[in-house]
């Protein structure tokens, strides 16, 4: 921990240029901006907690994620395949000597979660202080001491922006308590499978453990969850920046307000297709006997979830093979089977728009707008749970300019974001 005045200086003086550089994927000018948000979250807790000036202190940084490969598999036990970006929530904390934990987050009221008291509160569900007292409380189960401590936070991974938020918080905040009061001892998988608790139990939220787990570990990893307590996690050896093509996130500017049955219907559908086979998951059930069964299955549990399961079968398979392809260089297959992934999300998984709502459909328009635009190269797809939200593009730099151009046209100013994999997970970035 370094004494929050000295960090600053050192900030300014561009002692930790190269570390910023590295995990913020910037240069030149991409640099001022990052030292100037680090700054800036120091600046925060000062000013929010009054400690003083030579109070120890360190940054600590969850990311946001991108999901390459495997649309609705992980809940199912399947394989995905996931990144880190150079989005994140960025983090000054330091103890309090409290059992109390203060966060503020720019933009948002002062938390506070009291350590005595660590059962969930249904009062807090959907909050962040539900996340909070989550993720504290699944570290103490575990036998670890946690104290209270302050931390001023500054994210930039938009909410509803499909890049997951909630894991970025989730897995920001498990890298501080692991810090601070657990010697650093909790591994990538434990904080992603920490932050997937507190969102399961404490926020209410159904999800898989992609998100956490593409957080935590960082930069492009093949997670198969067969094994859901001990996930087999391979670092893909795939360098973005040669492939002649940028990563854009898109943000068709839908809602995702009141459609938490929509996502929750999907785990639900594929478990019902499980439950035929007397399996909790479809990882369980031999893809064989499922297709053999497709006639008495649409009587029992209804199409819907049988074209459902179809899409898990195959985008199982996809992950892997994305995978593969990229462990080879093979950034063209990769693609190809990207854009396979996406036609299947639209056709089969059916989590474009809301049957509800069909005058609705952004995610719809934004696939179409994109196709126009590449002509025929790169990709596009629907990007995280649907429905609403976003969707991916893999664009080749001599279009980026008119792409870009082209999506925000249709869907507004500043909605396509060109991203970068980042490298590293959930860090402590300076300490």
């Amino acid at each position: 921990m370094i004494p929050c005045k000295t960090l600053l200086a050192q900030l300014a003086e561009g002692a930790h240029d190269e570390r910023l550089k590295h995990i913020y994927c910037c240069d030149g000018d991409g640099l001022p901006p990052v030292r100037a948000r680090a700054c800036s979250v120091l600046e925060g807790f000062q000013r929010t907690f009054g400690r003083p000036e030579d109070t120890p202190v360190g940054l600590f940084s969850g990311p946001g994620r991108t999901e390459l490969g495997g649309n609705h598999t992980d809940h199912q036990h399947g394989r995905v395949l996931a990144a880190s970006v150079n989005l994140d929530a960025l983090a000054c904390a330091a103890p309090n000597g409290t059992a109390v934990i203060r966060i503020l987050s720019e933009g948002y009221p002062m938390l506070e979660v009291t350590l005595s008291d660590l059962i969930p509160d249904e009062r807090e569900r959907d909050s962040s202080a539900a996340l909070v007292r989550g993720v504290a409380a699944k570290i103490s189960s575990l036998g670890y001491t946690v104290g209270g401590f302050d931390a001023y936070v500054s994210s930039n991974v938009l909410g509803g922006s499909g890049l997951s938020s909630s894991a970025a918080y989730e897995v920001m905040v498990g890298v501080i308590i692991s810090h601070l009061f657990c010697h650093d001892a909790l591994s990538a998988v434990q904080l992603a499978q920490i932050g997937q608790y507190a969102e399961n139990v404490y926020f209410g939220k159904p999800c898989g453990l992609m998100d956490q787990m593409a957080s935590a570990v960082g930069s492009a990893v093949a997670i198969d969850f067969a094994d859901i307590e001990n996930p087999k996690v391979h670092k893909v050896d795939y360098d973005f920046t040669k492939s002649g093509h940028a990563l854009c996130i898109i943000d068709t500017g839908a809602d995702h307000a009141d459609l938490t049955d929509e996502y929750a219907a999907i785990p639900f559908e594929m478990g019902a297709v499980a439950a035929f086979f007397g399996k909790t998951v479809l990882r369980d059930v031999p893809e064989r006997e499922f297709r053999a069964s497709i006639p008495q299955l649409r009587g029992k549990v209804g199409d819907r979830a049988v074209l459902r399961a179809i899409h898990f079968f195959a985008e199982d398979k996809r992950a892997a093979g994305e995978a593969d392809a990229l462990d080879a260089g093979d950034f063209a297959r990769f693609l190809r089977i990207a854009e396979q992934s996406g036609h299947s999300s639209y056709m089969y998984l059916q989590n474009i728009y809301c049957a509800l709502h069909p005058k609705e459909q952004a995610v719809a328009i934004a696939l179409a707008a994109a196709e126009d635009a590449l002509a025929g190269e790169g990709m596009c797809r629907v990007h995280g749970g649907g429905f609403a939200g976003t969707i991916q593009a893999f664009v080749p730099l001599a279009r980026l300019d008119a792409f870009r151009e082209r999506m925000e046209e249709t869907l507004g100013k500043g909605r396509c974001m060109v991203l970068s994999i980042r490298p590293e997970g959930g860090v402590v970035l300076v300490d």
